[in-house]
């Protein structure tokens, strides 16, 4: 099942969505018409994942790390599917990143494993856009609008076997296989878990494969991972 969250005339509206049209406690929404998409869930954070993919490791020529590496986006980097990037002024390369990432479904600390299932509500897609030449991962990674999410929550996949590639402009610049993760999702959500209580909505996000690359403007980037969907958002002037 798929879940989704639209910006009605008056206000959000979350329920199933199928085939465009999504189903809420009160009505049928379709949307372009009654609305557009939002980020599919409210996170307090999105924890992102890095140096996940050995690939990608061999290409930036990143040491293999010995846990998971990882780092902080906030609410405010949220944009929805099809919603603009705005090229920061404050940087000359900006780069996209094709991430998996687990939408957490209720609130835990310390979990198992095992358990993480039981934890996470779904998985959507998270681009994590980058501006590459500043200095620290705060100051690349987390200003507003580093954080395209959607465009909805699949409930009902296996995170560690999935096919995705990143198309700019339908050229092909990412292709890889979520199994080729160093860390694997579950193994991923506990370890944080260890050091935050999630909430839920809260979004961990599992790194990208090889070949994250630049984009400028008028670039549209569609990011898509088999059996979850396709996020696509467009690059634009400030």
């Amino acid at each position: 099942m798929r879940t989704a969250r639209l910006l009605t005339e008056d206000g959000p509206v979350t329920g199933e969505y199928a085939d465009g049209v999504i189903h809420a406690d009160d009505g049928q929404y379709v949307v372009g018409r009654d609305g557009r998409l939002l980020p599919p869930c409210e996170p307090t954070a999105l924890y992102c994942v890095g140096r996940n993919y050995a690939a990608t490791n061999d290409q930036m020529d990143y040491d293999r790390p010995e846990e998971p590496d990882f780092f902080i986006k906030p609410p405010t980097a949220l944009l929805a599917h099809e919603q603009d990037i705005s090229y920061p002024p404050f940087t000359d390369e900006l780069t996209y990143a094709g991430e998996l990432a687990a939408v957490i479904g209720k609130r835990c600390h310390d979990i198992d494993p095992a358990d993480v299932s039981d934890a996470v509500t779904g998985y959507t897609i998270l681009n994590d856009v980058d501006a590459l030449d500043q200095q620290g991962r705060t100051a690349r990674k987390a200003f507003d609008g580093s954080g395209p999410l959607g465009p909805w929550i699949e409930t009902d996949v296996d995170p560690t076997g999935i096919d995705m590639y990143t198309d700019i402009n339908d050229e092909r610049r990412q292709s890889a296989n979520t199994s080729e993760m160093l860390f694997g999702p579950h193994e991923v959500v506990a370890y944080l878990s260890e050091r935050f209580t999630f909430r839920p909505g809260d979004v961990v996000a599992f790194g990208s494969p090889a070949n994250p690359g630049t984009v400028a403007p008028g670039d549209t980037i569609e990011i898509t991972y088999e059996g979850v969907g396709t996020l696509r958002n467009s690059v634009v002037e400030l």
